[in-house]
C-alpha cells in the first residue's frame, strides 16, 4: 500500500468576503444572493484575466491563487475599483463591499484545492481590511516592492491564530496621489549612536555558480574589516546574507536591520581580471551617496576591498586610531584559488555535523597547500578539530584538542586574528582551563569590537565558567548586530538562563534555535533539559524521541560529560534530567 506524497508549493493567495453579509441576508435574502452571484462572476473574470484561478467560493467567500503576487494585487485593485462603480447606484445600506486579503505563502495542494498556513494567513488578513479595501501580508509586500503604482499603510505585526510568529500587515492605498507612499513603518531596532551599516552580499555577475564563493568572500571581507573598528556599527554576515538572491528594497533592509547605511555591489571575474561595483546608500531615505566601479587585475582584489572600506569610512566620517588603521588593511593571499577554497570551506564548517566537518577540513587543508603563509584557513582548520573534540566525532579526543591548539597558534604566528583567539578560547574551555578561555575570549572582542560572532563566542565560556548574567548580556548584544543569527548563538543564551534557573527564558532560547535550524540536535537537547526542569516531562519525552530520529547514533551517555561546567553539580543536574526524559 503506497501513501500519496503531500504536494506543497509557494503561491499567492487572495481571500475575499463580504462586509456585513449577515445583515444583508437578514434584510433581503433573495436580493443579496442575486447580487453576490453577479459580483462573484465579475471577480472571477478579473481574477482569470490576471492569470489567477478561483479555488473555492463557499458562502460569501472567494478564494483564489496566482503564480505572481503582483498579479494577485493588481487583480484585487481592479476588483475593488469595478465593485465600487457597481455599488455607486445602490443605497449605502444595500451596497455589497468585499474585504480582500493577500498573502504569499506555502500551501498544501490536494487536487484542485489548497490548504495550510498560507491560506489561513490570507483569510485572517482579509478580516483586517475595510469594506472595499485590501490588506496584504509582509511577505507579499516584500515581493511586490515598488512594482505597482500604489501606497501602503503599515498596520504593525498582528498575532494570527495557530501561526507561531506575528505577521506584518499593510493596508493598500489605491488613490493615485498615494502611489509610492509607505506610511507608519518604523525601524525594527533603534538606530545606534554610531554610524551603522549593513553590507549586502555582492552579486556574482560571472554567470558561473562556482564564483559565488569569490563574490561572497569579498562581501564578507569588507564586513570583517569594518567589524574591527570601534566607532562603527556593523550588521553580521549571517543577517546581511538573508537578502542574498532577492530583489532588495534598501529602505526595507534599513528598517529590518535597524541601520542607516547599506552597501551593495557586484563582482564579475573574467580570466585574470575582476570588475567590482559598489554603491553606498542612505537606507533611511533611499538616497545614493556614492557609486564606484573598479576594473583591475585579479591580484588587486584585496586592494579593491581596502579602497571600498576606506571610502565607506570617509563618507561616514569615521576616524581611525593608528592601531585600527594597521588592522584594517587586508592581508590577502597570494593565491586566488586559496581564497575561493577558504570561503568554500567556511560554508561547510558552520554546519557542525560530522560529514560537513570532514569536508570543511579537507578544503581548508587544500587552501593551506596553495598558500601556506595565509592565516585564515589555519584558524578554521583549528575549528574543525575543536568540533571533533567537542561534539564527540573524534576517535582520539586528545589528539583533536592538540591539533585545535596547534592550528590556532600557527594562525596567530602568521597574523593575530579574532577568529584564532576564539578557537583558543573554546579549546581552553573544553579542556576546563577557564581563566585562559576567558582571557582569549576577551582578546577576541578586543580585536573585533563590532563582530557579533565575537560576542556570541565569548558568551559560552562565560556561561560554563560561572558568569551566566554576563553571558546573556553578550548574546543580547550579538543579536542586535545579527538579528537573523545561526542557531549556535542561542546556546550561550540557553546556558546562561539555565544556570540562573530561568527555565522559561531558557525554553524560549531553545525554540528560537530549533526554528533557525530544525535538524540541529543541540538546541533540541537543550529543550529537553529546559522542559524537565520546568516539570514538562511529557514534552521532554517527545523532544527526546525527535532527537533520536534526527541523530539515532548520538551518544546521550557522553553528552553531559562533554559540557565543560566549572561547577560539576550542573552536570549532575543534566544527567538526572536526561534520565527523566528517558535518555541514558
Amino acid at each position: 500500500m503506497t501513501t500519496e506524497k503531500i504536494k506543497r508549493k509557494l503561491t499567492a493567495i487572495l481571500s475575499a468576503d463580504v462586509k456585513g453579509y449577515s445583515r444583508l441576508m437578514g434584510a433581503d435574502e433573495v436580493g443579496t444572493i442575486r447580487i453576490l452571484q453577479t459580483y462573484r462572476g465579475v471577480m472571477s473574470d478579473l481574477i482569470q484575466k490576471k492569470g489567477g484561478r478561483v479555488v473555492d467560493s463557499p458562502g460569501d467567500n472567494v478564494l483564489a491563487e496566482f503564480a505572481s503576487v503582483v498579479d494577485a494585487l493588481e487583480s484585487a485593485v481592479e476588483i475593488q475599483k469595478e465593485l465600487k462603480v457597481r455599488n455607486a447606484d445602490r443605497s449605502e445600506s444595500r451596497r455589497m463591499e468585499f474585504r480582500i486579503g493577500i498573502n504569499l505563502g506555502d500551501v498544501v495542494e490536494e487536487g484542485e484545492r489548497i490548504y495550510g498556513d498560507g491560506v489561513n494567513i490570507a483569510a485572517r488578513i482579509e478580516g483586517l481590511a475595510e469594506g472595499g479595501g485590501i490588506c496584504i501580508s509582509g511577505t507579499a509586500f516584500d515581493h511586490i516592492g515598488k512594482r505597482l503604482p500604489l501606497g501602503y499603510d503599515y498596520m504593525g505585526e498582528r498575532a494570527i491564530k495557530n501561526i507561531e510568529k506575528p505577521v506584518r500587515v499593510y493596508r493598500v492605498l489605491m488613490e493615485p496621489e498615494q502611489a509610492g507612499k509607505i506610511i507608519g513603518e518604523k525601524m525594527a531596532f533603534a538606530l545606534p549612536d554610531n554610524p551603522s551599516i549593513a553590507v549586502l552580499p555582492f552579486v556574482n555577475m560571472s554567470g558561473d555558480p562556482e564564483q559565488e564563493y569569490f563574490s561572497d568572500g569579498i562581501s564578507e571581507d569588507i564586513i570583517t574589516a569594518l567589524s574591527r573598528l570601534t566607532d562603527i556599527f556593523v550588521i553580521a554576515r549571517n543577517s546581511s546574507f538573508t537578502y542574498k538572491g532577492k530583489s532588495v528594497n534598501v529602505q526595507q533592509v534599513s528598517r529590518e536591520l535597524g541601520v542607516k547605511y547599506i552597501l551593495e555591489g557586484s563582482v564579475r571575474k573574467v580570466g585574470n581580471r575582476v570588475r567590482v561595483t559598489a554603491q553606498l546608500i542612505d537606507g533611511t531615505k533611499g538616497h545614493h551617496l556614492w557609486a564606484e566601479h573598479y576594473d583591475r587585475q585579479l591580484e588587486d582584489t584585496f586592494a579593491i576591498q581596502d579602497e571600498v572600506t576606506f571610502k565607506i569610512l570617509n563618507e561616514l566620517q569615521v576616524k581611525l586610531t593608528e592601531g585600527e588603521q594597521a588592522r584594517l588593511y587586508s592581508k590577502g593571499t597570494e593565491s586566488l584559488d586559496a581564497y575561493v577554497k577558504y570561503w568554500e570551506g567556511r560554508s561547510y564548517a558552520y554546519h557542525f555535523d560530522k560529514g560537513s566537518n570532514i569536508l570543511a577540513r579537507q578544503i581548508f587543508e587544500e587552501a593551506i597547500a596553495l598558500d601556506p603563509k595565509w592565516e585564515p584557513p589555519y584558524s578554521f582548520l583549528g575549528w574543525t578539530h575543536w568540533t571533533d573534540a567537542a561534539y564527540g566525532y573524534s576517535d582520539n579526543r586528545e589528539e583533536s584538542v592538540k591539533k585545535a591548539f596547534y592550528y590556532a597558534e600557527k594562525a596567530m604566528s602568521l597574523n593575530e586574528s579574532h577568529i584564532a583567539h576564539a578557537v583558543l578560547s573554546y579549546t581552553y574551555m573544553i579542556t576546563r582551563q577557564y581563566d585562559k578561555a576567558l582571557e582569549e575570549g576577551a582578546k577576541c572582542i578586543a580585536l573585533a569590537p563590532n563582530s557579533a560572532d565575537a560576542y556570541a563566542w565569548y558568551a559560552q565560556p562565560l556561561a560554563f565558567a560561572g558568569e551566566p548574567a554576563k553571558a546573556i548580556s553578550l548574546v543580547e548584544k550579538a543579536l542586535r548586530m545579527n538579528p537573523f543569527p545561526p542557531s549556535w548563538y542561542y546556546n550561550g543564551l540557553f546556558w546562561g538562563y539555565f544556570s540562573l534557573r530561568n527555565y522559561e527564558r531558557a525554553t524560549q532560547a531553545c525554540v528560537k534555535g530549533i526554528n533557525t535550524e530544525p535538524r540541529n540536535i543541540r538546541p533540541r537537547l537543550n529543550l529537553i533539559l529546559a522542559y524537565v526542569m520546568s516539570g514538562r516531562e511529557k514534552e521532554a519525552h517527545a523532544q527526546a524521541e525527535e532527537a533520536l530520529n534526527i541523530s539515532p547514533s548520538f551518544s546521550f551517555e557522553s553528552f553531559p560529560e562533554r559540557l565543560p561546567f566549572r561547577d560539576h553539580s550542573e552536570i549532575e543536574r543534566i544527567v538526572d534530567a536526561l534520565r527523566k526524559a528517558g535518555l541514558k
